[in-house]
């Protein structure tokens, strides 16, 4: 459902309200059994997109009697690559991945449709809003130059998610002091991920750490295992956090 993870915020709070939230990730490639926390924006905005290219099917063998939306979907995606290394500052951050392109099921048969599936990540505003606008005029100059026909889906719309400086500043602290020097740090890691955790952040004052897993294969890596040795970790970090706030 367009818009779920932003709904689902505004429900949470209007029936719990709550003046700061946490979160708390697992990361492989960090080392096991330490906390990493950084102020500001840690985790990209996502954004899953389809982009629909219609054409006329026809035989293999009289590809002059189609248009072929196969081929317009190969040069859009050629295309799309650009958005990031020609307009995309060194400096910032972005990913435009094309993860699926499905079009046809026989090697003889020009296709009537071609189907892109997007990920778009970004970690500023100014920066997805300029990059989901090149994608929509990309898309529509190539279908013009392809002669197909061409159709936007988009997803809900991406958030970013900023931790808030002061709290994850106390939060570090008090994992710091539970856990020694040698297993909480700041400033830590950002990933070009995303989390819907994002949404909460952006009713209240959040901070979300990472917990590391050590030299393990990625989260959603089908080899992914967590350490269960974090358990008692991130119980402990949990009460020490309830702890402090309800003095």
């Amino acid at each position: 459902m367009a818009g779920a993870p932003a709904m689902i915020a505004d429900g949470l709070f209007e029936r719990y309200p709550m003046d700061v939230m946490f979160g708390m990730h697992n990361m492989p490639g960090l080392p096991v059994n330490t906390l990493h926390f950084t102020g500001g924006p840690i985790m990209a905005a996502v954004d899953n997109w389809e982009i629909v290219l219609t054409g006329v099917g026809s035989h293999g063998s009289m590809p002059e009697k189609g248009v072929d939306p196969l081929v317009a979907g190969a040069a859009l995606v050629m295309s799309l690559q650009t958005i990031v290394s020609r307009n995309v500052a060194p400096m910032d951050a972005a990913v435009v991945s094309i993860g699926a392109f499905i079009s046809g099921d026989a090697g003889n048969v020009i296709p009537q449709e071609a189907i892109l599936r997007l990920s778009v990540r970004t970690r500023v505003a100014e920066t997805r809003e300029m990059v989901l606008n090149k994608i929509r005029t990309i898309t529509r100059a190539t279908a013009e130059a392809y002669n197909v026909g061409f159709e936007f889906r988009e997803g809900p719309p991406g958030a970013i998610l900023n931790n808030d400086p002061a709290h994850t500043e106390t939060c570090f602290n008090i994992a710091r002091k539970t856990f020694g020097d040698e297993a909480a740090f700041m400033p830590g890691p950002t990933f070009m991920g995303s989390e819907d955790f994002a949404f909460y952040a952006q009713k209240v004052p959040a901070v979300y750490c990472f917990i590391g897993n050590g030299p393990t294969p990625n989260v959603h890596h089908p080899m992914y295992v967590f350490d269960k040795s974090n358990l008692p970790i991130g119980a402990a970090y949990w009460v020490a956090v309830a702890e402090h706030y309800l003095k």
